[in-house]
């Protein structure tokens, strides 16, 4: 079962009519559209966070190729 946690926000009117026309459109409720909001605005910035690691052996003095190859041949000799 999912816990859940109750919280206040203030929105500008302009966005609260806004929302309260989605809901209709999309038959859901106010409460329910902000948690798909929120889980959408949760899912797009995770996915920035695998873009960090691209080049983050860049300034190792270590060939990233030759250290996975070296890492894999030790765990061969423990069989």
């Amino acid at each position: 079962m999912m816990t859940s946690m109750r919280t206040i926000i203030d929105l500008p009117t302009a966005d609260v009519d806004a929302l309260d026309a989605l809901c209709v459109r999309e038959g859901i409720s106010r409460a329910e559209a902000i948690r798909r909001a929120v889980a959408q605005h949760l899912l797009a910035n995770r996915a920035g966070d695998a873009g960090q690691a691209f080049g983050l052996w860049r300034a190792r003095p270590v060939d990233g190729l030759r250290y996975q190859q070296r890492v894999r041949r030790e765990w061969d000799r423990g069989k």
